[in-house]
Formats: structure tokens, sequence, C-alpha cells
């Protein structure tokens, strides 16, 4: 047992810093009197128009400015939504982490391949059997059904009632024992009061059972039986039940499986030190470098691409730039998890450019309703199960949210009990019952590879600029003392127009910057900025009037200066060119 010892107060609000009306990013903060729990700490991947992006994690402000307060990060499974941001926050901070075994195997992965977060190793191995004392709460877990082992739902016991947190969850009645939700534990939660149910909403729009994972293992098997040339799978790395599933099918068509990328490596080995993935040969694995020694009807490739992520990894398959696998007539290429709605234009890309390359595509959401995500009738027999007094609707967004509020309603649950939040939300409880209090500081912050939250929306936003209407560089040079410009501007463009081609509206450009620089260069007071902003100003105008167009513009100044006469050396030097106060300024 783990105890803290605080004077007691009566305080209870969960907080909302990320998970709502948003794909993945799931993160929550309980507080109880003096102690913060917080709930998962996971990353989202970034949207069309986050230019260069990599991943999304949450704005940590709120917890730093409380760490005294935080008991611990409780981590319902070992996904990215739920664990990827970890690293970020344990390498300044000090928290203690828990997670069933897989989860915290998984944690441990991601932190120690994260810069700067390597030494953190203060995790701890939690199971359904667990409950941990605090001076405020008790900490205890609930087996759920997912797509990988060791998934838990979490619940915090109150003074006021219970605040249950399913993390994602399904209900599938033929789930293997590794599997299996325990529904005599819901049933006894349910027995006492439930303040709060935070739930999830992933798939809270479908109004079709989920199939169960048995019919989709032999689904899989049929599909691999009928196929006579390459099977290449795609899949989320750490989804280790398909992956199960997958080297069951191979087995039983005699086919070797090459696992591509080090990230489904690494979760491979750790599920399988763990006896929670087993092969069904032990040959059954091989080395990519053995590619060229099988034939087509030999082998399965499992592809998960960089972070889980597959798509992108199959689009350099298809178009020979992948370092080991390129598609080619026959190969099957089965997208084995359901793609979310955001990622509907990036599969359909996928597929023409598989096609293109002589493949066929198959997706297990063409023939069966797959998710790891409880629909419509799960949802509600969880309400039953657990009567809560109020449900927070998480992890989806808005529409999402509100299908599962809806849900709610046909259950029971009144409207105005029912709490369709957003990211920064405060739900303070007291006599009053529960309500909106006021928000904290929670939203975005973006990962750019080694670079932590220096992007923001400017920053996205002249990238957008730069892919919408490229770039257009002006450089002059000027004489301050005798007040005048010492030779024509010189312009550039790229990705703006083709210069060649425009040789009229750069000429008239350059004109339009002597002549802005020529009139500042006039007046008494030189002013770099003024300076600078007023080119800016007149050929954006005129590049707008001319091309419908909106580059980003980029001024670059050079004042020249003589050089002073040395005295054994009276004779005249040639001016020398030095750069100025806004030698080159680029606009944000």
């Amino acid at each position: 047992m783990v105890q803290k010892t605080q004077q007691k107060q009566d305080k209870i609000r969960i907080i909302m810093l990320g998970g709502v009306r948003e794909n993945g990013k799931n993160i929550y903060a309980v507080e109880v009197n003096q102690d913060i729990f917080i709930l998962d700490c996971g990353i989202k991947y970034p949207e069309n128009e986050m230019l260069g992006v990599d991943v999304v994690i949450p704005d940590f402000s709120y917890i730093q400015d409380n760490i005294d307060r935080v008991a611990g990060i409780f981590l319902t499974h070992g996904h990215a939504d739920a664990i990827g941001a970890l690293p970020y926050l344990v390498a300044k901070h000090d928290i203690p982490v828990f997670g069933s075994e897989l989860t915290v195997e998984l944690a441990k992965i991601t932190v120690r391949s994260t810069k700067g977060a390597g030494k953190f190793n203060d995790f701890h191995v939690i199971d359904e059997n667990t409950a941990i004392d605090f001076d405020s709460a008790t900490v205890s877990f609930f087996k759920t059904t997912h797509s990988i082992p060791g998934s838990l739902g979490i619940v915090i016991k109150t003074p006021a009632g219970q605040i249950v947190y399913t993390g994602d969850f399904k209900f599938d009645q033929a789930a293997a024992p590794l599997y299996q939700t325990d529904f005599a534990r819901l049933a006894q939660i349910g027995t006492e009061p439930v303040l709060a149910l935070m739930a999830d909403s992933a798939n809270a729009e479908s109004p079709y059972p989920n199939t169960s994972e048995n019919d989709i293992g032999k689904y899989i098997l049929e599909l691999f039986e009928y196929h006579a040339g390459r099977i290449i799978v795609a899949s989320v790395a750490s989804n280790i039940l398909r992956i199960q599933q997958v080297l069951d099918a191979a087995a039983r068509m005699h086919r070797k499986v090459i696992l591509t990328g080090r990230d489904l490596a690494k979760i491979v080995r750790t599920a399988l030190r763990l006896n929670l993935l087993k092969l069904p040969t032990p040959d059954i694995l091989v080395p990519v470098k053995d590619i060229k020694k099988y034939d087509d009807h030999q082998l399965v490739i499992l592809e998960t691409g960089r972070s889980g992520e597959p798509l992108k990894s199959l689009q350099k398959m298809a178009t020979n730039q992948h370092r080991t696998v390129h598609i080619h007539q026959g190969d099957l290429v089965f997208i084995s998890t359901t793609p979310s709605y955001a990622m509907e234009t990036a599969v359909a890309k996928t597929k023409d450019m598989i096609y293109r390359a002589g493949g066929e595509v198959k997706t297990i959401s063409d023939d069966l309703h797959a998710s790891g995500h409880a629909y419509k009738n799960d949802l509600q027999l969880l309400l039953n199960l657990l009567h809560p007094e109020y449900l927070i609707p998480v992890q989806g967004e808005y529409r999402l949210l509100n299908a599962h509020a809806e849900i709610a309603e046909q259950a029971g649950i009144p409207a105005d009990h029912i709490f369709l939040t957003k990211i920064g939300d405060v739900l303070a409880y007291d006599k009053h019952g529960m309500h909106l209090s006021q928000a904290v500081t929670a939203g975005n912050t973006m990962i750019d590879g080694l670079g932590v939250g220096d992007i923001g929306n400017i920053v996205l936003r002249d990238r957008k600029m730069l892919a919408d209407d490229g770039i257009f560089i002006a450089v002059v040079s000027i004489d301050r003392r005798k007040k005048k410009v010492v030779s024509a501007p010189k312009v550039t463009a790229r990705g703006f127009v083709y210069m060649k081609a425009n040789h009229d509206l750069m000429a008239e450009s350059a004109d339009i910057v002597k002549n802005a620089v020529q009139k500042d260069l006039d007046n008494k007071e030189l002013d770099w900025s003024n300076l600078k902003q007023n080119m800016r100003e007149k050929l954006s105008r005129y590049l707008f009037e001319q091309t419908k167009r909106h580059p980003v513009i980029l001024p670059v100044i050079m004042e020249v200066k003589p050089h002073r006469t040395a005295r054994r050396a009276p004779a005249k030097r040639k001016p020398a060119a030095a750069p100025a106060t806004g030698e080159a300024d680029h606009h944000e």
C-alpha cells in the first residue's frame, strides 16, 4: 500500500487537459482535496494543417504549476494515445507512474527512446487486484477488453462517491482470457455510489455491434487461405491481439512472418517476454534480410511504420521508396485496423497508390465492424452496471461526445447530468452538485524534431503560407549617409512564380522596392522597422493584385559604409557592404 498523510478538505474537481473534442491526447486530472491524480498521458498525431509537426502533446502548465500535489500518473493501457506524452512530463518531474505489467514495459520503451527522459524509472506495476490508499482517496482498477493485454479501468473512491474512468474499452463475450472484461468487478463497483463516469466515446456513433475478435481471427485465416501471393499486413504496432491473429493465420497457412520497423520489433519482443504473445511455431519469425530467400506464397510481411502509423510506409512501398519492401503484382495489402474518419482521405490515397503498383487492397472495415471501442449498446450496458450520478463523455471529437450523450439520455441519465466538455474545462463538485468551474490553461504543445513547444500558431501560419504561396525575397543595399539606394534591388522567389516566365513582374517588384526604400531614406529620421514594414506592405499589395497570392515576403537590407583610410596607405578603397540591423528579417 502507498500512503500519504495530508489534511482532508472537501474539494473534488475533474480537469480536462486533453482527450475531449479531439482524436487522441487523452489526459485528465482528478483533484480530491490536495491530491491530484493524472489519468493517462497520451499524444495525438497532427492534422494536415500542422505542417512539419511530428506529434502533439498536452500543455502541462497546470500540472507543472501544481506539481507538489500530484500523487501519480495512472495509465489505462499501452497505446500512444494513453502513454505517448509521458516522456515529456517525467523528463522534468519525478512523478510515480502506475500501470499493468505490459503497459509499464511499453511506457519504459517510450520514455527511454525520448531524449532527456531516459533516466526516469519511477514505475509501479499494478493489476486489477491492486488498491492504493491515499489520504484523500483510494485508487483501484478493473480489467477491460481492448486490443492490447493489460488494459485497465480506474476507480478513484472519494468521500463523495466513486469517479470511474474506463480508458479504451469494449465488451466482447467471446474474448480470450487475456482480454476478458471483469463484469463481476464492474457490478461490484456499481453497488456503491458512482459520482461520475468518464467513459470512452470513440465509437459512440456506431449503432452496429463490434465483431467478436474470435470471428475476426477466422476472417483473417480465410483471407490468408485464399490468397496465393505475398501478404502485407498493415497494423498498429501495439495492437497485440491483431498481431497474434496474424501469426496464428500465417502458421496455419505455412507462411513465415517478417516484422518491419523497430517499434514493432520492440513491442513484439516485450509481449513475448511477458508471455502475452505466443509464437505458434518457433521459427515463424524470420529477419527482413532473408526476404529474398522465400517465394511470395511463403511470406507475410507485418508493417506498422514509424510510431505505429503504417500508411506512410505503405505509400513508400507502393512507390519503391521503402528500404526493404516494394509492392508488386500479386501482392495483397491487408489494412487490419479500422481507420478513424480523420484518416479516410489518407487511406483512399494509399489504396490508389497500391493499385497503381500492381497490388490489391483489403480493409477489415470493408466486411466487418471491427473496433477496440464500445458501441451504443456497450455504453448503455456500462451505464446500467454503474448507475453514475453524472456522465462525462471523453476520448473523441465533439460529434462522438454528443452521440454518447444522446445514448446516455436514452438510458435514463438526465441531460443536465451530462457534461460535454472542452479542453481546459473544470468540473467542480460541491453541495450544489457538479458544475462547470473556472477553466485552467490547457491546449496543444507541438513536437517538431527535437523542438518541444517552439512551434506556435504564427510558425504554423508561416509554414502554411510557404506551402500555399511560397516565398518572395527582396535584397536592397543603401547608403544611409548619402540617403540613396546604392544599386538596383535584387528580387527572387521560391514556390511563388516561375521567374523566367514572369520577368515583368519581377522587374516591377524591384522598382517598387527601390521607390519604397528611397521614400523612407528621404525622411530625416530613418527607422529600420518602418523601412522593412513599408517594403512588405507595398510588395504584398502589388503581388496580390497581380497574382491573387500572398507569399511570405522576406526583406533583406544591407547598409554600405566606406572603410576608413589607413595612414600608411592613403590610396582610396572601394566601399564594402556590412549588414545593418535588419539584415534578414523573417516576418512573424
